[in-house]
Parts: structure tokens; C-alpha cells; sequence
């Protein structure tokens, strides 16, 4: 794994219903985890915040709120996520709401591409994000940038990307969903999306679901994990604004992030829809960096690394 690393902030909640993620990438900050990076030995650089567009509270135009906005803050991303990934550094986004990751997989997805490696997407979420301007309940573009990333957008967004789509829907693993729109739930079928739902979790362990999920990674793979926090259970992680009951107990998400850690192969990562406005004392970012921590080593006992 590469131990040079950089915070990027994204302060928005553009593409979000309940506001308030826009504090997140501060929250973060004040949970410290740029000192628990330097505690096991990373070089991080906190690149600071990016700008973009204020939120406008305005209601959805052609099935999409606030898609201008949403698609410049997702340029800044892109550009920014590019820049570390061309200085060989691993670039960290901290958002900011999950429609920020249609910004953060293209600029990952064109590196990938040019550098000639195998992209493995990990999508840590409670939501499938599968939604389409005629599918969503919303327009919340929170709940559409999988879709985005695997060609079915608005073609702002779909323009973000080299080629479209950006991504193909066998190259992503979602874990941790449970909560699907009725038409979502249907095209995640037709797309071949390969999903591990709370049941498959429940049924089998997660440590069955991450071999599964890690499974046929190797030297010329780039991983990118895409950690919506709401993929955690809200009795633990209640900063959220969409939680959803039934997520990964504490020691299931340990195990997961310990799990890519062994793998050595994670080269990206998105920390996303961290809420502190509906937070406990900034609980749910303590546990976030806690789990980082474990993505980057920390364990209990000496183990060998693939």
C-alpha cells in the first residue's frame, strides 16, 4: 500500500436532501486523522478544501436537483484526485455528500486506464446509489452516482469520465446495502452489479463476503474504496443523514477494513455522507478514523501483509 497520502476536502452536501455532510472533511480533520496517519508511520499532506458552488435548496429540474452544482463540485474533485493520482500519492476525499464519487472514479477510473491496471471498485454503502433521473423518488444526485460511473446519467456527469462509462458495473462489489428503491432494485438486476446485501452478510459472515469481494486481486489491480458512512449500523454511527437500521456491527467493519488492509491493493478511497449536524459528540467520525486506522494497518497482533 502506498504510505503516501492526501487529504482532499469536499465541504458540500450539494448532491444530499438533509444538510450538514458539508461539515464533514472538518470533522474528520478534528478526529484526528491526519495524526493517526503519521502514528503508523504514513506521509500525509492535507491538501485543504476544494471550492464549489454554495447549496441552493432548490427542488429537481428533469429528475436532478442542483445538477450545475453538483457537476462542478464533482470537476474539482476529479482534477484534485487526478493531480495526487499523477504524483504517485493516494488520494483521500473527504466529503462532502457520495455524489462527489462520480468526481473522485472518473479521474481514478482514466488513471487506471492510462497506467494500463485492473480497477476493483469496494462500494461500503447502506444505499445501492443505481437511482436514474425517471427511477429516483428524490432527485438527489447522493442516490445516482454508481449509475453515473456505469453510464446512466445526465451527460454533464457522464462527461467527467475518458469514456463512457466510465466504469464497468462488473468491476464494483457492493457491501453493506439495504436499503433499494423498487425500480433501483431491478435495474442493479439487469446491470449485473454484484451485490452483497445485509442478508448475504447475516447468512454468511463478512469474512466470506471480503474474500469473495477481494477476490482475483492481484499486482496490476487499483482498489478504490468508496466508504459511505451510513454503511455502518446508526446505533454506532449515528452522523448520517439517510441512516438506514441493520448496517456491520463494529467488529464486522473492523474485520472488512482489516481485510483490505492484508490485501495490500488499496490505492484510493472516498470517506463520504458524514453528517456532524446529526452527530453525538463527533462520534461517528471517531470511529470513522478508527476504521481508517485499520485500512492502514492498525491491528491488534503483528500480521503479515499479502
Amino acid at each position: 500500500m502506498n504510505p503516501h497520502v492526501s487529504l482532499i476536502g469536499a465541504p458540500t452536501d450539494i448532491g444530499a436532501s438533509t444538510l450538514g455532510a458539508r461539515m464533514g472533511p472538518q470533522a474528520l480533520r478534528v478526529a484526528g486523522l491526519q495524526a493517526a496517519f503519521q502514528a503508523h508511520g504514513v506521509d500525509v499532506a492535507d491538501r485543504g478544501n476544494l471550492s464549489g458552488p454554495p447549496n441552493p435548496g432548490q427542488a429537481a429540474v428533469d429528475g436532478y436537483r442542483h445538477l450545475p452544482e453538483v457537476t462542478a463540485w464533482c470537476t474539482a474533485v476529479r482534477e484534485a484526485v487526478r493531480a495526487e493520482l499523477q504524483q504517485g500519492r493516494l488520494p483521500i476525499l473527504l466529503g462532502g455528500d457520495h455524489s462527489l464519487a462520480v468526481g473522485s472514479i472518473a479521474a481514478v477510473a482514466q488513471h487506471c486506464r492510462a497506467a494500463g491496471k485492473r480497477l476493483r471498485v469496494l462500494w461500503l454503502d447502506a444505499h445501492a446509489d443505481f437511482n436514474t433521473s425517471t427511477l429516483t423518488p428524490s432527485g438527489n444526485l447522493h442516490g445516482m452516482p454508481l449509475a453515473c460511473l456505469c453510464g446512466h446519467g445526465p451527460a454533464a456527469l457522464l462527461a467527467l469520465g475518458d469514456q463512457v462509462p466510465s466504469i464497468g458495473a462488473r468491476s464494483v462489489r457492493q457491501i453493506g446495502v439495504r436499503s433499494v428503491d423498487p425500480g433501483e432494485k431491478r435495474f442493479v438486476h439487469e446491470a449485473g452489479l454484484e451485490v452483497f446485501d445485509m442478508r448475504f452478510i447475516d447468512e454468511m459472515g463478512m469474512r466470506h463476503t471480503m474474500e469473495l469481494a477481494l477476490a482475483t486481486l492481484d499486482a496490476n489491480t487499483h482498489l478504490h474504496l468508496s466508504f459511505d458512512v451510513d454503511f455502518l449500523d446508526p446505533e454506532i454511527a449515528p452522523g448520517v443523514g439517510t441512516p438506514v437500521p441493520g448496517g456491520p456491527t463494529y467488529r464486522e467493519a473492523q474485520l472488512c477494513m482489516e481485510m483490505i488492509a492484508d490485501s495490500g491493493r488499496l490505492a484510493s478511497l472516498d470517506i463520504v455522507e458524514l453528517n456532524p449536524a446529526l452527530d453525538l459528540r463527533n462520534k461517528t467520525a471517531e470511529l470513522a478514523v478508527d476504521l481508517v486506522e485499520s485500512l492502514f494497518g492498525k491491528s491488534t497482533l503483528m500480521r503479515e501483509r499479502a
